[in-house]
């Protein structure tokens, strides 16, 4: 079951939007951050499916733009190189001012991102970026929201393996269930079934930054722990009590289907439920007011499986609790020196070999029940998410008349919703949504 209603019937879209109304542009995208290693990875893939998208590639240094795009090789001969710095925000208004659509690899974003996120609003620029931080994804909303409403743009956070499979997985079981006229969505839990790779270098980054700066500040550390911190209207969001980020449960009793395995809470968890969650009040809470979601990683059906899920949150709820206060207290240098760097990465078999899987469980107002499988191969941190960022980037530029005329500060389903899974199901990520009763 693959639903694909019209983009003028999601709730909260007054119609589509023309590209001919549009102030013509230079570009369609440009890759900033286009010599770190998802960058370089993200245009290798629009070489290999961008056609006659025309793309441009950007960063500090024009001479290490020049051997990227020799590198990729005759695909990339006529991509233009455009110098920009985010510590020059003039640079980054002239880059923005050149496309349809920035796509930023340069991280860790409470950073470096701010300006080009001030620079793409505005000018009515689209823009998708890999961020896993809740607090700069706080502060380009309470900051740019109106600006970009104002100006047309698509400000499009957390378009990699975080968040996408969670916010699309979700969006896919809605469209189901509204289709088959099955009420709104009530508890709804993802599940990672099988996963081979890493996190990128760029996500461990953000995630240290993101304890770094709750350990220091108390208003953030409370957005941390807030299950609505991304919310447009804290005031309006439903009162559901408890939603742990990291729950320790068996697998019947998230699902009959998963009888037998035992689930913790899984690392990406505190991020990924904000994204969704605001992605219901971006549609008008379309999912109902009555939503629930959580997420969980299976650790299988061992004897070890109830010791090792125990262990497993704990860890993950150690790192965020504890690491959200006393983060303050490690000095950056040795945590820099431990963690793996932004701009490595794997070997090339290591990064095709990956792969990931993930389960959606959902029941519905009525009774019914669903599932969306979502899978795709390569490493999620690197491969795969070179693929989800840069077929964001083409849904925006490329597929204007089929995205729902919403603008401002987005997640990707209320940005790009069927247009997105579109894409990602004719670039090979399998996402199918079956009725279980």
């Amino acid at each position: 079951m693959n639903p694909a209603p019209s983009p003028s019937s999601e709730p909260g879209a007054a119609g589509s939007v023309g590209s001919m109304s549009e102030t013509p542009r230079e570009l369609d995208v440009i890759v900033y951050g286009a010599t770190g290693f998802v960058g370089k990875l993200t245009a290798q893939y629009l070489a290999r499916v961008g056609g006659e998208t025309r793309v441009g590639l950007a960063g500090r240094s024009a001479e290490r733009l020049r051997a990227v795009r020799d590198e990729i090789g005759s695909a990339a001969q006529d991509w233009p190189i455009v110098v920009a710095d985010a510590d020059k925000p003039a640079s980054l208004e002239a880059m923005a001012a050149r496309t349809r659509v920035v796509i930023t690899t340069v991280g860790p974003y409470t950073r470096y991102g701010m300006p080009l996120v001030a620079a793409c609003a505005a000018a009515g620029t689209d823009y998708v970026d890999l961020t896993g931080e809740a607090m700069f994804v706080r502060e380009s909303i309470d900051t740019y929201q109106k600006q970009a409403v104002d100006n047309r743009a698509r400000i499009v956070h957390a378009c990699g393996f975080d968040s996408i499979p969670s916010d699309l997985s979700v969006y896919a079981l809605y469209r189901a269930a509204r289709d088959d006229g099955a009420g709104e969505l009530l508890n709804t839990d993802f599940v990672v079934r099988g996963f081979s790779g890493g996190l990128s270098g760029g996500t461990i980054a953000s995630m240290t930054e993101v304890l770094r700066t709750a350990s220091t500040d108390a208003d953030a550390r409370r957005q941390l722990f807030d299950p609505y911190t991304l919310s447009d209207d804290r005031g309006a969001e439903p009162d559901l009590g408890a939603q742990p980020d990291l729950p320790w449960r068996r697998g019947r009793d998230i699902a009959p289907e998963l009888t037998g395995i035992w689930t913790a809470g899984f690392v990406m968890a505190p991020y990924n439920t904000r994204i969704v969650r605001r992605s219901n009040g971006l549609l008008e809470w379309a999912y109902g007011r009555r939503f629930r979601y959580a997420e969980h990683m299976s650790v299988g059906s061992s004897a070890v499986a109830p010791a090792l899920s125990g262990l497993a949150t704990g860890i993950s709820a150690v790192t965020v609790g504890l690491g959200s206060r006393f983060f303050r207290l490690l000095p950056r240098r040795l945590v820099e020196r431990v963690l793996p760097k932004p701009g490595t990465g794997p070997s090339q078999s290591r990064r095709e070999n990956g792969y990931y899987r993930v389960e959606t469980y959902t029941t519905t107002s009525t009774g019914a029940r669903y599932v969306a499988d979502m899978a795709q191969q390569g490493d999620p941190g690197y491969q795969a998410t070179s693929v989800l960022l840069a077929e964001s980037g083409l849904a925006l530029a490329l597929n204007r008349d089929a995205l729902p005329d919403r603008f401002g500060v987005l997640t990707p389903a209320a940005a790009m919703g069927d247009a997105l899974l579109a894409r990602l199901r004719a670039a090979g990520v399998t996402l199918d949504v079956s009725r279980l009763n």
